[in-house]
């Protein structure tokens, strides 16, 4: 059960949630408790084995490129989409040249948080088994969850098994904070932009779907209140 060793990092969006800050920095680049969005992200990565890290830019792609050009770990390669978006599993599918034929550790950049009795993607990482499993999710449970406002969720079973919820009544007991690992063959060889939630339906069904439960608190920075928030609680 080969642990990945590539990330994809989802940087490229607009960040609108989060004008008027993002009118004149792109949202990977927002300082949280000192540190770059994305930055918390890519630290969070090396800590967990990654060494390389494929960056996908589109809004104010120039600065993302020109800020990591610092970094020295893990080796950050970069996915260009200036000529347009492609949503959640298109960015990857563009990548995949870079990424190669093993699993990969895909990761957002506007959850931070606070370690609890294990670290986050040690939860994920260690208990992935291709065997059984073509996406693992990291989740926390809703009250864990700073930020997540939408019923958005999932429900799993004993034996790790996820299905997708948007119920309101009741509200799905987990929450995926943004980070996965996936075969790259679950993309079905598809180009252009399309979404990664399809993908986990059908998973689903299938039995090949399944989640890690962490037990850190979790902030979603998805607006300037979060950010505000997340400054306070990470001092």
């Amino acid at each position: 059960m080969s642990a990945p060793k590539t990330a994809m990092v989802l940087a490229a969006g607009i960040g609108s949630r989060m004008r008027p800050l993002t009118d004149t920095l792109p949202k990977p680049l927002i300082p949280v408790a000192g540190k770059a969005l994305i930055d918390h992200t890519l630290d969070r990565l090396a800590e967990a084995g990654i060494e390389t890290a494929v960056v996908n830019v589109h809004h104010f792609a120039e600065l993302i490129e020109t800020h990591l050009k610092a970094r020295r770990w893990p080796r950050i390669l970069i996915s260009d989409e200036r000529a347009g978006l492609l949503d959640s599993a298109g960015g990857i599918a563009l990548a995949l040249p870079l990424l190669g034929a093993g699993p990969i550790l895909v990761a957002n950049i506007d959850n931070v948080w606070t370690e609890g009795t294990r670290p986050a993607l040690a939860s994920l990482i260690d208990g992935w088994d291709e065997g059984v499993m073509d996406i693992r999710i990291l989740l926390a449970p809703r009250a864990a969850c700073y930020g997540y406002e939408r019923p958005e969720g999932f429900v799993m079973d004993e034996a790790g098994r996820l299905t997708h919820s948007n119920s309101p009544d009741p509200l799905p007991p987990y929450n995926n904070i943004g980070f996965q690992i996936i075969k790259p063959e679950v993309l079905g060889g598809q180009t252009g932009s399309f979404s990664i939630v399809p993908i986990w339906k059908t998973l689903s069904t299938q039995g090949r779907l399944h989640g890690a439960v962490t037990d850190a608190r979790i902030i979603h920075v998805s607006d300037p209140a979060g950010k505000i928030y997340a400054d306070e609680h990470l001092k």
